[in-house]
């Protein structure tokens, strides 16, 4: 078995929700890139014995590492290197030159403070050059030393890595705690694993649930395989983790996710629908904005997330009140007056709106009712409607605000968020920078929801569908059924 690791994030404010704990999984990143398994996180507060308690427990366990973030502070509740000490069994003693590099770290706050408490100051920062002896010690980044402490006396106690709070102290400092030999002898006894994550869109987990099963039934060994699933921002990721031993149980286990999901699966090399869109906008060299209401800007932030998205985006419209509507994205106010702010024409006019006030290549518009009121029984809560829009071809859609995940219990309140109409949209104009025009009912559900329109006699066929490779796109073509029906649902999107 390989190493194995726990990780320590001290503090009452994060155990309380205060501060969002970005430690932990950067930490668990790192281990993973180390062949390290990391086996548990604890969070605790300031509290001596619950500290302790967490030691303790990991060490029961068997861990031979444990890293912890926090309490290196000058202040009383910063407890952690102390308790860490009496953990290991080693004295606490002061390292001078360490309070001496502490004190000369602190001679700009000094001098741009010329009035504070000097003898004060040294007092409180002593404390922080008080360390376990016989620990290596790690230069501060801020103030805060990190400490890579073992065991007393080769006392059988997992090595304990000792790292400031805040992340960005942390994160620098941890390429120095690796390189201390004591970490590296426990790095002696660390696996090599692979990791694939692959993306499906428009699916619950439940199908990737029955995937597993069947893989199961046709004798895939999944107990090999360290198998995630989950749902983010609308997608379904399935992330693996495996020793190079169980190579073939692995290709075995996704010959069977793309021979069953094949049609939603978009990406294998673990790209989002966001790097991907992105990809595609750079690459056709069209720029794209957009013109929101009730996703108040989603979308904007999600095309904007990645480096250089002024390549292909110059901007977006938040237009939540009609009035803005009209006055930013230049929809007739008759035009909402006869059909209402939530319908295929106003999205259509918002796209086009959009397009034309920040001169974009496409316009994307996207109106709905976010809820929880506001509904009606012709538009109820979670009624959302996307159009795409380019110079001489316009689309609009129906969205699903309730994501992927599952078809919304009606009368019950949707609540519209990041999971629904804005990947949904994302992923729309990669397909209008894929193909170079309005993307395909695929986009959302796949080619599952054109085939359940035509079992309910709406009509519609199946959408074509590109998986992306690498950069690269393969489309399907269409099932002669596909060209035999009209979809009602999805009229005017190009459903074929």
């Amino acid at each position: 078995m390989s190493v194995r690791a726990g990780i320590v994030v001290t503090g009452t404010e994060v155990l309380t929700g205060r501060v969002t704990d970005r430690n932990g999984p950067w930490l668990s990143q790192q281990l993973f890139a180390l062949g390290i398994d990391h086996a548990h996180t604890v969070v605790v507060g300031d509290r001596d014995e619950d500290i302790l308690a967490a030691l303790r427990f990991f060490a029961g366990q068997g861990l031979e590492l444990i890293v912890t973030s926090g309490g290196l502070g000058p202040t009383e509740d910063d407890r952690t290197a102390e308790l860490v000490g009496r953990f290991q069994g080693r004295e606490m003693v002061l390292d001078e030159p360490t309070e001496a590099l502490i004190w000369e770290i602190l001679s700009s706050l000094r001098t741009r403070w010329p009035n504070l408490d000097e003898e004060g100051i040294r007092a409180a920062n002593r404390k922080q050059a008080v360390v376990p002896r016989g620990a290596k010690i790690l230069r501060p980044v801020g103030t805060a030393p990190g400490l890579v402490v073992p065991p007393a006396d080769d006392a059988r106690s997992p090595l304990i890595v000792v790292m400031p709070g805040p992340p960005r102290e942390l994160q620098a400092m941890w390429p120095a705690a690796v390189a201390v030999p004591a970490f590296q002898a426990v790095l002696e006894g660390a696996a090599h694993y692979r990791s694939k994550t692959l993306r499906l869109f428009g699916i619950p987990e439940s199908e990737i649930a029955a995937t597993m099963r069947a893989a199961r039934d046709a004798g895939v060994d999944l107990d090999a395989l360290e198998i995630t699933t989950c749902i983010r921002r609308g997608e379904i990721e399935v992330v693996t983790r495996w020793e190079p031993a169980v190579d073939d149980v692995y290709a075995a286990f996704e010959d069977v996710v793309r021979a069953r999901n094949g049609d939603v699966l978009f990406s294998d090399d673990g790209r989002s629908v966001d790097a991907q869109v992105a990809d595609l906008l750079r690459a056709s060299g069209l720029r794209v904005a957009c013109a929101e209401s009730c996703t108040g800007g989603l979308l904007a932030a999600r095309l904007t997330e990645l480096d250089g998205a002024s390549a292909y985006f110059p901007g977006g419209l938040v237009t939540y009140a009609n009035a803005a509507k009209t006055s930013l994205a230049d929809v007739p106010a008759a035009l909402i007056a006869q059909v209402g702010a939530v319908s295929k024409e106003v999205a259509i006019a918002l796209a086009d709106g959009a397009r034309t006030a920040l001169d974009a290549d496409v316009g994307v518009g996207i109106t709905g009712v976010a809820g929880p009121t506001g509904g009606s029984p012709e538009k109820p809560v979670g009624t959302v409607w996307l159009s795409v829009s380019r110079r001489g071809r316009r689309a609009g859609r129906p969205a699903d605000a309730a994501g992927p995940s599952a078809r919304w219990p009606r009368g019950r309140p949707r609540p519209l968020d990041d999971g629904g109409a804005a990947p949904a949209a994302a992923a729309a104009v990669g397909r209008v920078g894929r193909a170079g025009g309005a993307g395909g009912c695929s986009v959302g559900r796949g080619r599952r929801g054109c085939e359940r329109h035509a079992r309910r006699g709406a009509g519609g066929g199946r959408a074509g569908r590109g998986v992306s490779r690498g950069g690269a796109s393969t489309r399907r073509s269409a099932t002669p059924a596909a060209k035999q029906h009209r979809c009602t649902r999805h009229v005017g999107v190009g459903c074929r």
